[in-house]
């Protein structure tokens, strides 16, 4: 039988995993709105929105897997732009809390939305491919953070909450300790207010 011309299937994967970033990236440059802030910065401006109060700049640099220069030159602009604001840690004066101002919280609330041709893409799916889709990408991600690639990201497989396949209903055959329920690939969370690190 013929070998099929071209790179092998993972590196089919690997290239439409590549698109699909580039066209998220796309619309956040698309989307950068009134302040034109970059992917970085909304990112940042995103990610302090979901904190309940103020976070070291160093949280920051492993929750974005990025650089310290790199936040730190993005958390300037975002101060000039009076969207991010800092104040000094009382346990170490040093140290240096991001939060966001009044009108960073706006922005963020601008951000939060979700973009519609993306939702419109992703709602294209049928309900199958949907679910194996999220379950692949989870797996996926649980991967990359085992070898460090990734920062941990607070998703189900890796909550104490989560017991796989605890239920015979192939529709629903997780169960979620935090709210006692079980449910199926479909509602697998890629993050979640509630998520607690599971013991290794």
């Amino acid at each position: 039988m013929a070998e099929v011309p071209g790179m092998p299937p993972t590196g089919q994967l690997l290239v439409g995993l590549a698109r699909l970033g580039q066209a998220v990236r796309m619309e956040a440059w698309r989307n950068a709105g009134p302040h034109n802030l970059s992917p970085l910065q909304a990112d940042i401006v995103t990610l302090l929105y979901g904190r309940d109060a103020p976070i070291r700049q160093g949280e920051i640099v492993t929750a974005l897997a990025s650089t310290a220069p790199t936040v730190s030159d993005a958390v300037k602009v975002l101060r000039k732009k009076e969207l991010v604001d800092a104040t000094r840690d009382l346990g170490d004066a040093r140290v240096m809390l991001l939060g966001l101002t009044p009108a960073g919280r706006e922005e963020a609330a601008r951000l939060d939305v979700q973009s519609e041709k993306l939702t419109e893409a992703v709602s294209a799916l049928a309900p199958g491919d949907f679910a194996a889709m999220l379950r692949g990408m989870t797996t996926l991600m649980r991967e990359l953070q085992d070898r460090r690639a990734i920062p941990v990201s607070q998703m189900c497989l890796t909550c104490r909450f989560f017991v796989p396949r605890a239920h015979p209903d192939p529709e629903r055959p997780h169960h979620c300790n935090f709210v006692d329920a079980p449910f199926g690939d479909a509602e697998l969370r890629v993050t979640c207010p509630d998520h607690e690190v599971a013991r290794p």
